[in-house]
């Protein structure tokens, strides 16, 4: 089923006020970089009029490097990812990687659905976590749409996950849609169908660092507009209660440095927050600012949730770009999402797609400085 870009383009227009098909385009700039079980891996580059450049490949979708320009204008990549696939096939904490078909935890890997009890793989301790075994950061993605011109430019990736994959019930249609503008803006579009009811939650897991990577995060400002968090069990299960963040180190309502209170949080944050944004809309939920550089990163999105991580479990073993050793705290994610454990907690947002329906929503990660 290959997604309408004309109907794409009509949708953002519709939710962000900016359509960003241009009048001109032409095929982007790609290259073979090498195979996953038989099939073609391709590694894509995106670029805009102000020098922005993103790499994304249509292996697990994942977005490689994002070069943005600091408040001198020297630009630098600002996420953590490797410069060859073999990294990445050879095992990596979701770096860059589109998760699915449910992004964070699934507690015991079991959930019951229209009264039908459903087991998946159990691949984090007890629970099931980012879809599983091989979930959608390791498939193959089809390349329905790329394209690019001076102000834009669009990959669209599409995915047929089979009924049962994994455990999940149905055969689910994904397409992702990567539109880079003319505002240093990644928006991140999500649609799926399905043929029998299921659940869903698609993320994409960035591990971003505005220093180019050189420095851990710690020193990076954070606003997120959250009042409430979903507290944990020591597995990372919500409990399927809220908790308000005001006096505790997990408010970041106003202007925080990452690493000015994380020493009471236990290995670092690795948490859930409920957003604001009830109605669906495309509203703004972060932003976070690095003062050397002047970087400043925004984040809107129509989800309901957040998941804040800070890189807890990096331990320096893993090698990326310009030879730097990823080490504890080197990179933070900003999740959008439906809540952990959503299809085992009935108070917690719907996570249920059915046949008939259909699953979108909206991402926007803009980079600036200031």
């Amino acid at each position: 089923m290959k997604a309408n870009i004309i109907g794409l383009s009509l949708v953002i227009l519709v939710v962000s006020g900016c359509k960003p098909k241009p009048d001109v385009s032409a095929p982007l700039n790609d290259r073979l970089w090498g195979q996953e079980g038989g099939l073609a891996v391709y590694l894509y580059t995106l670029s805009n009029k102000n020098g922005m450049e993103v790499k994304i490949t249509n292996y697990g979708g994942i977005i490689t490097s994002v070069k943005v320009p600091d408040k001198k204008g020297v630009k630098d990549n600002v996420v953590l990812g490797f410069d060859s696939l073999s990294s990445y096939q050879s095992g990596h904490p979701y770096f860059g990687s589109l998760v699915g078909r449910y992004g964070n935890r699934i507690a015991k890997g079991k959930f019951v659905l229209d009264d039908i009890a459903y087991s998946l793989a159990v691949n984090n301790g007890v629970n099931h976590l980012h879809g599983g075994i091989k979930g959608f950061d390791k498939q193959v993605f089809r390349v329905d749409t790329a394209w690019s011109a001076m102000d834009s430019a669009v990959l669209e990736l599409s995915y047929l996950s089979p009924d049962m994959e994994e455990g999940y019930p149905g055969n689910l249609q994904v397409r992702v849609s990567y539109v880079i503008t003319g505002s240093n803006e990644i928006k991140i579009w999500y649609e799926a169908e399905t043929d029998k009811a299921t659940v869903l939650n698609l993320t994409n897991h960035s591990y971003f660092n505005l220093t180019g990577c050189r420095e851990n995060i710690l020193n990076h400002e954070l606003v997120l507009m959250a009042d409430s968090i979903t507290p944990t069990d020591t597995t990372l299960i919500p409990t399927g209660v809220l908790a308000p963040v005001a006096g505790t180190p997990f408010d970041f309502t106003s202007a925080h440095k990452i690493g000015e209170r994380i020493g009471e949080v236990p290995g670092g944050y690795d948490i859930n927050y409920k957003l604001r944004n009830i109605t669906g809309e495309l509203v703004k939920v972060a932003e976070v600012y690095e003062p050397i550089s002047g970087r400043l990163l925004e984040v809107f999105t129509t989800q309901p949730g957040v998941q804040f991580y800070t890189g807890n479990f990096l331990d320096g073993s893993l090698k990326g770009y310009q030879g730097i050793n990823y080490q504890k705290h080197h990179g933070f994610c900003l999740e959008t999402q439906h809540f952990p454990d959503s299809p085992n907690k009935p108070g917690f947002p719907s996570v249920v797609l059915r046949p008939g329906e259909q699953y979108k929503h909206l991402t926007v990660y803009k980079f600036s400085v200031r």
